[in-house]
């Protein structure tokens, strides 16, 4: 294959495909960002969402998320994994070495499921 030139994937469109891939997945009530109190250097600008790059350069993804009351936690937990390891690779070509999911909490049958469109409703064109 010839080469035409690189292609550079910001850190910000992966955050975006791993949430919108989380946040499709049944059981999934919303995403949620968590405070970085640590020294770490992360991107922190996704809703729940926060990639990390090791010495070899695995990607390491990290997702906040409230899971809808009744669900098997463990059994949503695995599909986010699935779903966001598939999505980033099919959309960007990037593999996702660790797909760490954080249930910080269980939402009420009676809340409202949030629109997916509020999920990243700041242009990320404009970071």
């Amino acid at each position: 294959m010839e080469n035409l030139g690189d292609i550079v994937i910001a850190p910000r469109v992966l955050e975006v495909i791993t949430g919108i891939a989380a946040a499709k997945v049944d059981g999934v009530y919303a995403l949620r960002n968590k405070a970085v109190s640590d020294g770490l250097v992360k991107t922190n600008k996704g809703r729940g969402v926060y990639l990390h790059t090791d010495e070899e350069g695995n990607i390491t993804a990290d997702i906040y998320v409230y899971m809808q009351y009744g669900v098997s936690v463990p059994s949503v937990a695995m599909e986010i994994q699935k779903a966001v390891r598939s999505a980033v690779l099919n959309y960007a070509d990037v593999e996702i070495a660790e797909a760490n999911i954080h249930v910080i909490g269980i939402a009420s049958d009676k809340t409202p499921k949030p629109d997916l469109k509020d999920l990243f409703n700041e242009d990320f064109l404009d970071d």
